[in-house]
């Protein structure tokens, strides 16, 4: 199934319920390039046999700009001119590194994506958003926002996925549920990674609403200037608890969850029934719900997060599952919540 979104930056076209040989269709005469990293290599080694490709290590240590200088350099040795396009294939650090590089290498190269993990079906390979850490610390500080021209969805690939890799993408799930549609908290709340793993319609079409969702508010809002920052529901602690304690990304959304959900119930009187319904839905999907922190290490990390205002900060809060609102919250408030959501 095709379906082509069109951003105010331009058309992306999304190929879903399809296979990795879709590249060979919509790239039969240009250059490519893959990038991807080595646990996706060495899993699926015929799909690169004999292709041009840039491997990364596995992780969230290769979103550096060091590794983008790297990449740029094996670039220049393979000769990649303007019309070359580059494709990711891995989970989020791939499509982050590839989307950045694509959008620098030469003032902008075409690329595209063929995701491999839950997260990146679901969210990360979404949206345009493309960047790397500084410091292994601030997360994707440096980055442009610069869409794909196509996403490339092959369940196949899903095979080798580690079962701990499926828990870090129901986060993404999770949080899209949260934020815009109670029929699918519902329905998660009746499942669990069990079931997912083995029914691949019910899979394909839990993604495809979470696609649907990020594009309709990303197609509103492509810079993030209103209503994409819904999207980081979850996430304003999360980055930093993930880079302090090096957790996985979807373990620290599920733990910002929580901190946000708290949050809502002091702020907006969101109830607490609620937020426990999260934390069973998320420890349903084999998520963390807290996590032995320092709250002092946190904040000083969080105050660094592009959405600060000065003393305040813009925070994803919910007056009720599928209704989100942006939120100014003072540092003090937020460090308060955390120090009892974490005991």
């Amino acid at each position: 199934m095709e379906q082509v979104v069109l951003f105010p930056s331009g058309p992306v076209s999304y190929y879903y319920g399809s296979t990795f040989n879709k590249v060979w269709d919509i790239c039969s005469d240009k250059e490519v390039i893959f990038i991807t990293d080595r646990n996706i290599f060495d899993l699926h080694p015929a799909i690169f046999e004999n292709k041009k490709t840039v491997i990364l290590e596995a992780g969230e240590a290769s979103k550096s700009l060091a590794v983008v200088a790297s990449i740029i350099s094996r670039l220049l040795a393979m000769e990649a001119t303007r019309s070359v396009v580059l494709i990711g294939v891995g989970g989020g650090v791939i499509t982050d590194i590839t989307g950045f590089v694509a959008s620098i290498y030469m003032r902008g190269v075409d690329f595209g994506f063929v995701p491999t993990t839950i997260l990146a079906m679901a969210d990360a390979a979404i949206g345009g958003k493309n960047g790397v850490n500084i410091d292994d610390v601030f997360k994707n500080i440096a980055g442009t926002i610069n869409q794909p021209s196509f996403i490339i969805y092959d369940n196949q690939l899903l095979t080798t996925l580690p079962i701990k890799e499926w828990s870090n993408g129901f986060a993404e799930v999770i949080k899209y549920a949260c934020l815009f549609d109670a029929e699918m908290f519902d329905e998660l709340s009746q499942h669990d990674l069990t079931y997912y793993r083995h029914n691949e319609s019910a899979l394909k079409n839990l993604i495809m609403r979470c696609a649907e969702w990020k594009n309709k508010i990303v197609a509103e809002d492509e810079h993030e200037h209103g209503n994409r920052k819904l999207l980081n529901f979850g996430h304003t602690a999360a980055h930093a608890i993930e880079n302090l304690y090096k957790i996985h990304h979807g373990e620290a959304v599920a733990i910002g969850m929580v901190i946000a959900a708290t949050l809502s119930e002091q702020v907006l009187q969101l109830t607490a029934t609620t937020t426990l319904q999260l934390k069973n839905i998320l420890r349903g999907y084999e998520l963390p719900t807290k996590l032995d922190i320092n709250t002092h290490e946190v904040m000083n990390v969080l105050k660094m997060d592009k959405k600060r205002k000065g003393d305040h900060i813009d925070y994803i809060l919910l007056e009720d599952i599928g209704k989100a609102v942006i939120q100014p919250l003072a540092f003090d408030e937020i460090e308060n919540v955390i120090t009892i959501c974490m005991q």
